[in-house]
């Protein structure tokens, strides 16, 4: 709550202030400490959105269970990548390592989600490379290193080259990206929060992710590959398909690139901010 009486503190001293809400959703879970430390969030933001004149959602709001405010307060305007503009493009056809395709994870989270992450990626990639052949599976980013042992044991005997990179600069995972063919996201639905999935979309590459309640326009406008988890099997057939088929890659790949433009470029985002402190 000390957040609040920062806001109230500021509103007195004649601030005008606004919000902005990354993480919009409380915490999950049924255990005691679970419901309590939800309560305790969904009371902290419903506080603060009453003190300010003004929230900013990284989701679109209707996609949200709690907030209620009058619409002229609430405004949504998706993440960017934090990455620096290579002119994706022009990237992925100037970097190429060989003729082998390669396959980015960005980022596994951390603890037993992770362990299921990594399980449900070397699934999936042992597949699709029975499916067609030497493949090269890229993992860069938070957690990387810390799942290089898991990794490299459920892709023994496969057909797979395994590269762990661990955290990079804005620079090397631009040019990582740029590099690849399809970026894996297993990390949760996808959604315009999604930092990590719309990194893959900056730098052109069709996007191997599932649908859910956060999914909606306009990272629906992306070139997405949907799978369902509830399907067994379904990720490395959606994989395979995509690695196949290259001019379905290929549309995916064009279709990321006017979606970073048109609403996930940083001079995009800056548009829609620009306007809303207009207002």
């Amino acid at each position: 709550m000390r957040f609040v009486r920062v806001l109230k503190t500021l509103k007195a001293a004649g601030a005008r202030v606004a919000v902005v809400y990354h993480d919009a959703e409380p915490y999950g879970g049924t255990r005691v400490i679970d419901r309590l430390r939800r309560r305790a969030q969904l009371r902290t933001m419903r506080k603060a959105l009453r003190v300010s004149e003004a929230a900013v959602f990284t989701v679109p709001p209707e996609r949200l269970s709690w907030p209620k405010a009058p619409g002229g307060r609430i405004l949504f305007i998706p993440v960017g990548a934090n990455l620096p503009t290579l002119g994706a493009a022009a990237s992925r056809k100037n970097i190429s390592i060989d003729e082998k395709l390669s396959i980015a994870v960005f980022g596994i989270t951390g603890g037993d989600a992770g362990k299921k992450e990594v399980e449900n990626i070397a699934e999936a990639v042992r597949f699709a490379a029975s499916q067609i052949g030497n493949l090269r599976l890229i993992v860069l980013g938070r957690n990387s290193e810390s799942f290089e042992g898991q990794l490299q044991a459920s892709l023994n005997g496969s057909a797979v080259e395994l590269h762990v990179l661990g955290l990079l600069s804005s620079e090397d995972v631009a040019r990582t990206l740029c590099a690849s063919d399809v970026l894996l996201f297993v990390r949760g639905h996808i959604s315009t929060r999604r930092g990590s999935a719309i990194a893959g979309i900056a730098c052109g590459l069709p996007i191997v992710a599932f649908e859910g309640a956060e999914t909606s326009p306009p990272i629906t406008e992306a070139g997405l590959a949907l799978y369902s988890p509830q399907r067994k099997a379904d990720l490395g057939d959606v994989l395979v398909r995509v690695l196949k088929d290259e001019h379905y890659r290929t549309s995916l790949a064009q279709r990321s690139l006017l979606a970073q433009a048109q609403y996930f470029s940083w001079r995009a985002i800056a548009a829609r901010y620009a306007e809303f402190m207009k207002q």
